[in-house]
């Protein structure tokens, strides 16, 4: 690797349970390490030692494939060894509680728990009471740290730099925990945020987070230099936000049409999986402009980052 092997002299945190908990020189400390790790993905060989003998557990409760994948092929390029569990598999579903289940884990050996839950701040539940690492990997409509942190590591590499962007993020604010983690990540790194989507689903309260709010999406993507698209989250409404989803794609999709009003170097961005059709034409997607994989492979990047260096900073036991 062309970066040295070791935990940058920022990070102090046996745990990433939040971007808002971070500073600027953390945040950056971890898109460094990414970058490093990054090049391991074109060796041949595509390992490292750096976990080896270390145990990750992956306690998924709410499903996923694209984080869930990732965060298990991360823990194998880093030598760990890893244990996949869902909560339809685990003593959750016999009545157990989180805490008693992460205790169970931790008496195993587990050293590092990658956790999703629906309830916001499951993961700081845990990183309290455990003496083992705990990653967020999503908690109810709150935060997803390494969501945000491959966001802006994609960003940072396609454009050179953070600050000073306009950075628009349209779609489902209210709901969306991925948004959230970037908008922290992004104004910690200095750039300029503005949320567009319906005003059900984008309340003016987000002002007060230091972003800018629009119900007029061709107003904003003029001069945006990234546009990062969010689903409808479905699953976390009791009731429907808007009229219709013609209606939404008509007003915030991303279609062919609206896609020419943007500035020809901006990337547009998705954190999956994509409504094709509705937040964003299928064609545009697909098309050179879309960075769309490109923020897959970088996670695999981050998350071997955020891995190694909460390991790393892991108290003795």
């Amino acid at each position: 690797m062309s970066a040295p092997l070791s935990p940058v002299p920022e990070w102090t945190h046996k745990d990433l349970v939040s971007i808002e908990a971070l500073s600027p020189a953390e945040i950056t400390g971890i898109l460094d390490t990414a970058a490093a790790f990054k090049q391991v993905g074109t060796r041949e060989i595509k390992k490292v030692p750096a976990l080896r003998g270390k145990t990750l557990v992956n306690f998924f409760v709410e499903a996923s494939t694209r984080t869930r994948t990732s965060f298990e092929l991360a823990a194998y390029r880093l030598s760990a060894d890893v244990v996949n569990i869902s909560a339809s598999g685990s003593s959750l579903a016999k009545g157990e509680t989180l805490k008693d289940t992460a205790k169970n884990l931790e008496a195993l050996h587990a050293d590092m728990i990658v956790l999703r839950h629906s309830s916001a701040g499951a993961s700081q539940f845990l990183a309290e009471r455990l003496q083992a690492s705990v990653i967020n990997a999503g908690d109810g409509a709150h935060e997803h740290p390494t969501q945000a942190l491959l966001d802006t590591f994609t960003i940072r590499e396609k454009l050179g730099r953070v600050a000073g962007l306009n950075v628009v993020i349209v779609g489902d604010i209210l709901f969306s925990r991925v948004a959230r983690s970037n908008i922290h990540a992004l104004l910690k790194l200095g750039a300029k945020v503005t949320l567009a989507g319906p005003s059900t689903l984008v309340p003016r309260a987000f002002e007060s987070l230091g972003v800018t709010v629009t119900h007029d999406l061709d107003a904003a993507i003029g001069d945006a230099d990234v546009i990062n698209l969010l689903r409808i989250q479905h699953e976390r409404q009791r009731k429907e936000y808007f009229p219709s989803l013609g209606e939404y794609t008509a007003l915030f999709g991303l279609t062919k049409a609206r896609a020419q009003r943007l500035k020809p170097e901006a990337l547009i961005m998705h954190p999956g999986p994509i409504n094709r059709g509705v937040e964003i034409d299928s064609d545009i997607a697909d098309s050179d402009r879309s960075v769309i994989l490109d923020q897959v492979t970088n996670g695999l990047a981050v998350r071997m980052a955020v891995l190694y260096l909460c390991a790393g900073a892991r108290k003795p036991l």
